[in-house]
C-alpha cells in the first residue's frame, strides 16, 4: 500500500501523521519505507533524532519524477508512505500518482478549508490518470470538545472528497515525543494520540480492500 500523506498548506499536521502511520505498520512487522518528499526535510530531521532502533527506513526524495520510481520502490517494501511537501505543485502532483491513498490532512479552521480547494484539485486530476487512486480528508490539529473541530466536516462536505471518521487531534504527547525521534506508539500506546492512529490504519485499510474490490470487479466485468 502506498499512502501520500498530501496538502499544499503548509502546517497540517502531515509529517506527524507520516512518521506515525509509517510507525503504527511497521510495528506490525511490515517493511515500511517513508519518502520525505518535503524539501524541508522534517521526516528526515526526526530521524536524526531518533536514537532507538529505526522502526522503517526514511527516504529523502523531494522530486517531481517520484511517480516513475514508485514500481522499483513497491517491489523492495510492503507500504510506502509519503510525506508531501507544501506549496511545490509538481512534487506534489507525482507523490498523487504514486499513492493509492492520498490522505489529505485539513486544520479545522475556515482558511484550511478554503485552501483545501487547491490539492482536492490536484488529487482530482492525478485521479482522471489512476482510477484507482483514493483521495480522502483527514482532520488534522482537532482541538477536542470545540465547535469548529465538529462544524469541519459539514465544510469540507461540498468537496467530492470523503472525510474520514476518525480525527487526529493537537496532543502534546505528538510533539514531545517528537523532539526524541520517536511516536506515542512508543512512549505511551495506550494514549489517545495513539489509538487516534490505530484508528486511522483501520480506516486507511478499509478504503484500500474497497478499491482493490472495485478494481477486480471492473475487471472482471470487462473480461465478461
Amino acid at each position: 500500500m502506498i499512502i501520500g500523506v498530501l496538502n499544499q498548506k503548509g502546517g497540517v499536521g502531515k509529517t506527524t501523521i507520516a512518521v506515525h502511520v509509517a510507525a503504527a505498520l511497521a510495528r506490525e512487522g511490515r517493511h515500511v519505507l517513508l519518502i520525505d518528499a518535503d524539501p524541508q526535510g522534517s521526516a528526515l530531521d526526526w530521524e536524526m533524532a531518533r536514537s532507538a532502533a529505526p522502526l522503517f527506513t526514511v527516504l529523502g526524495k523531494p522530486k517531481p519524477s517520484l511517480h516513475r520510481d514508485m514500481d522499483t520502490l513497491a517491489a523492495q517494501y510492503d507500504d510506502i508512505i509519503i510525506d508531501g511537501p507544501p506549496r511545490v505543485y509538481e512534487v506534489t502532483r507525482s507523490a498523487a500518482l504514486a499513492s493509492d491513498v492520498a490522505l489529505i490532512p485539513v486544520q479545522p479552521s475556515p482558511y484550511d478549508v478554503w485552501a483545501a480547494k487547491e490539492i482536492v484539485d490536484l488529487v482530482q486530476e492525478a485521479i482522471a490518470f489512476k482510477e484507482n487512486l483514493k483521495g480522502v480528508f483527514v482532520i488534522s490539529r482537532k482541538i477536542v470538545n470545540t465547535a469548529i473541530g465538529r462544524d469541519v466536516r459539514e465544510a469540507l462536505a461540498h468537496y467530492a472528497l470523503p472525510v474520514l471518521e476518525t480525527a487526529i487531534c493537537q496532543r502534546v504527547a505528538f510533539a514531545e515525543s517528537a523532539t526524541q525521534g520517536l511516536t506515542v506508539l512508543e512512549t505511551d500506546p495506550k494514549e489517545a494520540g495513539a489509538q487516534e492512529i490505530l484508528a486511522l490504519i483501520a480506516e486507511i485499510r478499509t478504503l484500500s480492500h474497497e478499491q482493490k474490490g472495485r478494481h477486480k470487479r471492473k475487471a472482471s466485468t470487462r473480461r465478461a
